[in-house]
């Protein structure tokens, strides 16, 4: 009897197809899985009664909110953006399940503007007679953490926090020691007069000079009046006796807070858990139901986006924040003129609220938004709102609004311009031993960084810097009424505090993104504001199953459920799915060494 061989492929093939079967098929049950669990929360949030929202201030906080999932913890990262914060405490102030909000701070990253716009929307949610409990949890107090805790209606410490209030101050670094030894020499080209553009600074001085400490020294005491000044109104300490605290470094821990009334009281976090369980009106033996303030703040944010959008939205309001370039991360002015052409073409939309937080970056960039906020403004009246920043090109992108609105503490102005070609041939030949040779049609045909540029070719940039220099104080002029001398005189690169800057006419308001909001309706002849906000809030179905399996209670446990690893690589590759745009050139498969 002959043995009957099975070939390769009878084994081979069916096998493969069991496989993709069987992963299709677990793919599409943890789909629908997903499906069935995020549908059944569409609806909304579970809030009980008596709920205290818990806010945790620990990173970071942009103008946009963002989810990321952090695989090592399979727990989302949510970053609360400032628009939604504000509008997670207008909806809370409203909730009447919604009894305070606690909030604990910690490693807090923002800028002053930003802290402010907190604390203000903190003390209207307790006009509302609902309680606002801070609590400064972190191994150091910062000033910017102190100051959004003041607004607090009770504020505490932990016991062994360090806090020192000391005042504001800044520290520069200088490289032209390190360049010289290193023999790199920069090349800097600055707009004529532009004495106060500083930022070059370092790189060809070894000290401030008398324009940059002026304007640094004149910012820094404007930003400490209106810090004592809001922390004074919240506090009943006085301004003065706040300058005497840190003149005389009074308070160098949380103790000497509360001996100082900065602080109410030092405690560990289970004690201002029974404050807020008390203030909640909780029963004895009943649990405090603490509610993630991100979460409440998200949804509502989105259900509120989703309404407006499918409700003639009335006032676009456009996010942008970072450096300005032409692509790729930041503020782009390829994704900001898109943002301004879909606003200006919507015909629900009668006015644009354009919100900034930027240092400023490419003049070319600057140019392209300039154009786009100059024609929707010719079309609908467009008030900018500053955030931390909007200096440089942050400020270039400002100039043809209609009003614009700042905070006191905004850093702002900076009109001026300027270039840095680094030299490095001698550094190349010295310390690397190489050398350069050259061949060309035209004497400047070959202008690198490894040979220093003549005076001619100086002569050259100068006159490109000049004329961009030119333009910039144009733009301004024509935006803000002025003549283009008196820009001048206000301009030289000299960076302003909110405050100043109203006071010699860059800005025309005080106030943070709702003031602009309101200010825009007012201006547009609108009584019930619909505010749809750009880029467009998008919800994370994924995200929001993940966040699901973490755990809710924030009182008495950090342990969050870990789910499969295959179900961790199913939606690494569904998120890189939903960031594929276009034509791909890529491999059609992963290599892994394991």
């Amino acid at each position: 009897m002959s043995e009957k061989k099975v070939t390769f492929g009878r084994i081979f093939w069916p096998s493969l197809w069991a496989a993709l079967i069987i992963s299709i098929l677990g793919l599409l049950i943890w789909v629908i899985i997903i499906s069935s669990f995020v549908s059944g929360n569409k609806t909304g949030l579970n809030i009980q009664d008596k709920t205290v929202l818990h806010m945790t201030l620990d990173g970071r906080i942009g103008e946009k909110g963002q989810s990321k999932f952090n695989p090592s913890s399979f727990q989302m990262d949510v970053t609360l953006g400032l628009a939604g914060i504000l509008h997670g405490l207008e909806e809370a102030k409203k909730d009447s399940k919604i009894k305070g909000v606690f909030i604990e701070i910690d490693a807090l990253q923002c800028g002053f503007a930003t802290a402010k716009e907190i604390r203000d929307a903190i003390n209207d949610f307790e006009k509302s007679g609902k309680f606002v409990v801070a609590y400064n949890s972190g191994e150091m107090i910062s000033h910017l953490e102190y100051y959004i805790a003041s607004a607090a209606d009770e504020n505490y410490g932990f016991p062994s926090s360090t806090m020192q209030f000391l005042g504001l101050g800044a520290e520069l670094s200088f490289f032209k020691n390190t360049l010289d030894n290193l023999e790199v020499e920069m090349q800097v080209i600055r707009g004529s007069d532009n004495d106060f553009k500083s930022a070059v600074e370092p790189f060809f001085r070894s000290n401030m000079s008398d324009s940059s400490r002026l304007q640094i020294e004149t910012y820094l005491k404007g930003l400490w009046k209106d810090y004592r000044d809001d922390i004074a109104a919240d506090r009943k300490v006085s301004a003065k006796e706040l300058n005497n605290i840190a003149e005389n470094a009074l308070v160098q821990d949380v103790s000497d807070a509360v001996e100082y009334k900065l602080i109410d009281a030092v405690k560990y976090r289970d004690e201002v858990i029974s404050i807020v369980m008390e203030k909640a009106k909780t029963t004895k033996g009943e649990d405090l139901e603490l509610f993630a303030f991100s979460k409440y703040a998200k949804k509502r944010f989105f259900q509120n986006q989703t309404l407006a959008k499918e409700d003639s939205p009335n006032i676009a309001v456009i996010l942008a924040e970072g450096g300005v370039a032409k692509s790729g991360d930041g503020l782009t002015s390829d994704e900001i003129c898109k943002l301004f052409q879909d606003a200006r073409n919507n015909e629900s939309i009668k006015t644009v609220v354009f919100r900034i937080n930027s240092p400023g970056g490419s003049a070319l960039a600057s140019d392209e938004i300039w154009r786009e906020v100059k024609l929707t403004n010719d079309v609908k009246k467009v008030i900018v709102s500053m955030g931390d920043v909007a200096a440089s090109g942050g400020y270039y992108i400002a100039a043809p609004a209609a009003t614009i609105f700042a905070e006191p503490t905004t850093i702002t102005g900076s009109i001026g311009v300027f270039g840095v070609i680094p030299y490095t041939g001698k550094m190349m030949e010295n310390k690397l031993g190489l050398t350069f040779d050259r061949a060309s049609t035209n004497k400047h045909a070959v202008m690198t960084t490894n040979r220093k540029l003549t005076e001619d070719e100086m002569t050259l940039i100068q006159k490109g810097v000049d004329d961009i220099y030119d333009l910039f104080k144009t733009r301004v002029a024509d935006g803000r009424g002025m003549t283009k001398e008196q820009v001048n005189v206000i301009a030289r690169g000299r960076v302003w505090t909110g405050r100043d800057a109203q006071r010699i006419g860059l800005v025309d308001e005080l106030g943070g993104l709702k003031d602009a909001i309101a200010f825009a309706a007012k201006k547009a002849g609108i009584t019930e504001v619909k505010a749809l906000y750009y880029p467009h809030v998008k919800e994370d179905v994924l995200g929001e199953l993940i966040a699901q399996f973490e755990d809710e209670s924030e009182v008495s446990s950090t342990a969050k459920m870990e789910l499969p690893e295959s179900i961790l690589e199913y939606y690494s590759q569904l998120k890189k799915l939903e960031a594929m745009q276009g034509i791909q050139m890529r491999l059609p498969y992963e290599v892994v060494i394991e």
